[in-house]
């Protein structure tokens, strides 16, 4: 017999219905007292499990209606932590995807150059990639690396492998970062990957990553989707008297 509470149980459960799309987004799903007779306890437990989800902002209850499966906001955490995007949109319950859209060697030009603190025509491994949260397109994302570095990753599958993890495997672990953010109007190209409207607004973040001796091993430029995506950024006094002082 298993030890979780059966409210958990029935909010897996009922995570798992959602996200395979038998209760589609937009919809109602059954009755408390449906389910109740589906699974087989209380209404109070019923209630409670579905409460559970309705905090994730994956249900919200209308009156007089029932309970909509709603589009999750994503609240990322990507602002204050260096975690990989599998592990983060896996915490929240939701299925992660990564999808290749091109990965190759090219030689840097003299702006790229700039960002890598290389010099002009050296070598980067170029990786464009789009990734998923329940099967809906979250961030398309481009990704520059100094191929000096990380020879050895030419012919790993990003599909599958975690960029971070295999720079840390091969000895250039991402130690600190620096972000930008911008609020911009979604290109047609971005529009098509994220499956939302040319002009739409994006959040648009550069990323510099750093190993242990300071060099920039990652620059990344992401393209999160407005509409699904909100970003947390935890300030304590120090810091924003260093940074956000006028």
């Amino acid at each position: 017999m298993s030890d979780t509470p059966k409210y958990r149980q029935i909010a897996q459960d009922l995570l798992h219905k959602i996200q395979d799309n038998i209760y589609p987004l937009n919809t109602l799903i059954p009755r408390e007292i449906d389910l109740a007779r589906i699974y087989h306890v209380s209404r109070p437990t019923i209630r409670q499990a579905i409460q559970s989800l309705v905090d994730l902002g994956l249900l919200e209850k209308r009156k007089h209606r029932g309970t909509l499966v709603k589009q999750q906001h994503l609240q990322q955490q990507f602002m204050q932590v260096i975690e990989n995007y599998n592990q983060e949109i896996d915490q929240k319950g939701l299925i992660p995807q990564t999808k290749v859209l091109f990965f190759s060697t090219i030689a840097a030009s003299t702006s790229l150059s700039e960002q890598l603190q290389i010099k002009p025509c050296d070598s980067v491994f170029k990786l464009r990639r789009l990734r998923y949260a329940n099967h809906n397109p979250i961030v398309a994302v481009t990704t520059y690396l100094p191929q000096v570095l990380v020879p050895e990753i030419e012919h790993e599958d990003f599909n599958q492998v975690s960029l971070y993890q295999c720079l840390k495997d091969n000895g250039q672990e991402v130690v600190h970062v620096r972000r930008q953010l911008e609020v911009k109007a979604a290109s047609k190209k971005v529009a098509n990957l994220l499956q939302i409207d040319p002009q739409d607004p994006i959040f648009y973040f550069k990323t510099w990553g750093f190993n242990k001796q300071e060099q920039i091993v990652e620059y990344s430029l992401a393209s999160y989707r407005g509409d699904l995506n909100s970003f947390v950024i935890d300030i304590n006094q120090k810091s924003s008297l260093n940074h956000f002082s006028n």
